[in-house]
């Protein structure tokens, strides 16, 4: 069995990452949303790192597969 627990996580921490990197760049000029944060747009942020590790995991995945 041949089973690669990268390949789930990097999709699934790649479409979270798209959702929520969407989310808050449609949503950066909104400064009530932002003022519990002290104005730092969270989605945004935490979209790219999660965009950038879900990238990884698919990256090292794909790239044991080829093996």
């Amino acid at each position: 069995m041949n089973f690669d627990l990268r390949l789930p996580i990097g999709i699934l921490f790649t479409l979270f990452g798209v959702i929520l990197t969407i989310f808050g760049a449609l949503t950066h000029g909104d400064v009530q949303l932002y003022e519990k944060s002290l104005a730092f747009n969270i989605n945004l942020i935490w979209g790219v790192v999660m965009l950038i590790f879900g990238g990884t995991m698919l990256t090292f995945a794909l790239r044991s597969r080829g093996k």
